[in-house]
């Protein structure tokens, strides 16, 4: 199943839209024309090879990058172009790839840095909230993060964008540089952020992992959309994925996390 990028319904009511989006970097297009629907309370998987413009299009719905046409809108409300921390403030969270963390302060420190601009109360249930999702941080809390390893720094990375309590979450490449082992102890908590009620976007190189938690998947190549549908049709239909890249590498390495996957309900 192929789609057309003027296709999709950005703007409905529950949804995360975004809707013919074209992105520039050092002045040329790196997304064309990208659109792509984040219902709330499922997961959408976003596949696609290194420099597709995954990135660039999580960097443009962060309000990092601006795009230079098309339309991301959050209920009805127009987001591109908007700063950051307005992004933020109307209920959609970044985690970028890297794991970017103040890596001399503390969790806890990490932690407050990310709730600074809520009322205590709200900050203190939403750091409440990210602990009841992450209990191994709780004994880490006074721990540089510098001295973390790998997958508690992704752990503290979403427990930073859940302190809000957002309703949309965009994580680019949850499983990158991380053991199996990691991944299998984070997918359960995606699923349930999700189950939750947040809507995910989720970029993630292990593409049978990405579908085994996504409900809708779209593929991404050359900045442009090739496919948008159900995870569902790609699992049962691996020719969809027609590009050699999509099961290359990694997959294999990722057996112990693909067993222990069960495929997210198809609402």
């Amino acid at each position: 199943m192929t789609a057309d990028a003027s296709g999709a319904g950005a703007g409905a009511g529950g949804h995360l839209g975004i809707s013919g989006v074209t992105v520039a970097r050092g002045g040329r297009p790196v997304v064309r024309n990208f659109s792509i629907d984040i219902p709330a309370g499922e997961v959408t998987a976003l596949l696609g090879p290194n420099g597709a413009g995954k990135s660039s299009l999580v960097l443009a719905i962060g309000g990092v990058l601006k795009p230079t046409s098309g339309s991301i809108r959050l209920d009805g409300t127009e987001l591109a172009g908007k700063r950051p921390e307005k992004i933020r403030a109307a209920g959609i969270a970044i985690v970028p790839e890297g794991r970017r963390l103040l890596r001399q302060l503390t969790v806890e420190d990490n932690l407050r840095v990310a709730t600074y601009t809520l009322p205590r109360a709200e900050a203190e249930a939403g750091r409440k909230r990210a602990l009841e999702l992450f209990p191994e941080l709780q004994k880490r809390l006074t721990a540089p993060a510098s001295a973390l390893s790998g997958g508690e720094q992704q752990m503290v990375v979403l427990a930073q964008a859940l302190v809000s309590e957002p309703r949309y979450i965009v994580i680019d490449e949850l499983s990158l540089g991380l053991a199996p082992v990691v991944v299998n102890r984070l997918i359960p908590t995606i699923r349930r952020v999700a189950e939750s009620g947040i809507g995910v976007l989720l970029i993630e190189q292990f593409v049978t992992v990405a579908l085994g938690l996504a409900n809708g998947a779209s593929i991404i190549e050359a900045g442009r959309l090739q496919y948008s549908g159900s995870a569902r049709e790609l699992r049962e239909k691996p020719d969809l994925l027609h590009s050699a890249y999509l099961l290359r590498g990694s997959e294999a390495d990722a057996s112990e996390v693909l067993e222990s996957i069960e495929p997210a309900a198809e609402r």
